[in-house]
């Protein structure tokens, strides 16, 4: 049986920009976005996004680089996060 967060997380996969990559093994990182989608949807910052990706990134890849608040990375390293919070708004506003 497929849950209300999974569903919520395969619709934000749905909302996704065309051609992104998804991470592999990311089933449980969707999930937290879901939980952005429901907890802030449209008004989901990219901070949230970065932060949600962060905690999962801990048991992916603990050293990752990008594990630091979003306020201190790069431009380029912020843009990644776009994609995911335009899929997060999108699928917020479908619901």
């Amino acid at each position: 049986m497929t849950t209300y967060l999974e569903r919520d997380a395969e619709l934000i996969r749905q909302c996704l920009p065309e051609g992104i990559a998804v991470p592999e093994d990311s089933d449980d990182l969707f999930l937290m976005y879901a939980v952005l989608l429901r907890a802030k949807g449209v008004d989901t910052q990219a901070s949230d996004v970065h932060d949600a990706w962060s905690a999962w990134m801990l048991r992916v890849n603990p050293d990752h680089e990008s594990i630091r608040p979003f306020s201190d990375l790069g431009a380029e390293t912020r843009r990644e996060d776009s994609p995911f919070l335009v899929a997060i708004r999108a699928a917020a506003a479908l619901r």
